[in-house]
């Protein structure tokens, strides 16, 4: 059992690695069942004899799981230790996709991506809080970004691979793939992760909800939900883009999944570094990155080989939110990070809902389906006007501070 009271000895950095390794191996089950579904939504369609907008409301479905999730389980659970609450977690997530796999019907699977969406952004606020509870100081930022990159490789290696079973043996078995890698994360998580001193327990629902006092806070949520909407109206129809304006076959698809995978891998990497040295400067890169990939591609996809260099560049770019925008959240709100963790998740989920369905909206409006892409252009611009405001509110508090205390020589930057 784990002492309370007693300091914790720092882990070394050979477990420390094992257990970020145990949290990864989770986030790679969710990441493939959040983005598989995409890539397989042509197949679904047809299996249950939907149209491919309505099977694209299993993505809305699965965000607003998440939405609904993170900060209920979160407050939910506000007494349980968090090693603990992972375990339970993971195992959920488990359940869900297990539910889904057996689905008989397109309603009953509607159900079932809902069911498992509510556990994931709980999830990921609780690892990337013990992540950063573990980890030295100066290295959190990246400890969050490893804890991340199993959704990241997910969408390299888990969802090409899922897709590519899913076109050949049937779209159930991506689920089942899911079922298998989130049993083996429940064991591992519960061998490995150790409680940390300082996660998060605020013990009350008052506590944690002290959170949504903070202006800083929810102008991170609105960056999260909005900004990062814009990825998710291209890579939600991936299935469609591909073969209709790449002019590459259906079989494509997991090709693309791959490259889109490899960029998320490498941005992913990318920004626990930039972010350890600047948020702001990371959160901007993204933003920006993301509006000029969206823009080239909404112009030049019809060219099969530009338009994978340009969801490359769009799938590196929209990283840089992920890790910088967590421990953002976790330094906005120090004394309640659990619900600010669990939130961020939200956020990212709404913008995949939003994303999601603005696509849909655009596509069945018939403005073809690159219209999708200048959706995306307009959330991710919007996105970078509600990280501006928050910029310059966090300047003004800075100089406040400074008058009111000139003297101050801690050098850690107000954020909330």
């Amino acid at each position: 059992m784990t002492q309370p009271h007693a300091p914790q000895a720092p882990l070394s950095p050979g477990r420390l690695r094992l257990v970020i390794l145990a949290m990864a191996l989770g986030a790679f089950a969710i990441g493939t069942t959040e983005f598989a579904s995409m890539g397989l939504l042509p197949q679904i369609a047809r299996d249950l004899e939907v149209s491919t907008p309505q099977a694209g409301m299993l993505i809305t479905l699965y965000a607003l799981g998440v939405v609904i999730g993170a900060p209920l389980v979160t407050i939910a659970a506000v007494k349980m230790p968090r090693a603990r609450l992972l375990v339970l977690l993971i195992a959920l997530i488990g359940l869900g996709n297990l539910l889904s796999a057996m689905a008989p019907t397109f309603s009953v699977l509607a159900a079932a991506r809902f069911v498992a969406g509510l556990p994931h952004g709980a999830f990921f606020g609780v690892a990337s809080l013990v992540a950063a509870r573990l980890s030295p100081p100066g290295r959190r930022a990246r400890s969050v970004s490893l804890v991340m990159l199993g959704l990241t490789i997910a969408t390299m290696l888990g969802v090409p691979a899922s897709t590519a079973f899913g076109q050949v043996v049937g779209w159930r078995s991506a689920y089942v793939i899911v079922v298998v890698v989130a049993a083996l994360s429940t064991i591992a998580i519960w061998r490995l992760v150790p409680e940390p001193e300082g996660a998060g327990v605020t013990g009350s629902i008052r506590g944690e909800l002290r959170a949504l006092r903070r202006a800083q806070v929810w102008f991170a949520l609105g960056i999260g939900s909005i900004g990062f909407g814009g990825m998710f109206a291209v890579y939600s129809y991936i299935g469609e883009i591909v073969p209709g304006v790449m002019g590459l076959g259906e079989r494509a698809v997991p090709v693309a999944l791959f490259v889109f995978g490899v960029g998320m891998t490498i941005g992913n990497v990318l920004a626990g570094r930039a972010a350890d040295r600047s948020l702001y400067g990371t959160i901007f890169t993204g933003l920006i990155g993301m509006t000029v990939s969206l823009t080239v591609f909404a112009l030049v996809a019809e060219n099969a080989i530009a338009g994978m260099i340009l969801l490359f560049a769009l799938a590196i770019t929209s990283q840089f939110m992920g890790p910088s925008l967590q421990l953002f959240l976790l330094d906005a709100s120090p004394d309640a990070p659990s619900l600010a963790a669990a939130l961020h998740h939200s956020a990212l989920n709404i913008g995949n809902s939003l994303g999601a369905a603005l696509g849909a909206a655009v596509l069945a409006a018939g403005w073809g389906l690159l219209a999708p892409a200048w959706t995306g252009v307009a959330l991710a611009i919007a996105g970078l006007g509600i990280a501006g405001w928050s910029f310059a509110v966090h300047r003004r508090q800075q100089a406040r501070a400074a008058v009111e205390a000139p003297t101050t020589t801690d050098g850690v930057p107000a954020v909330c």
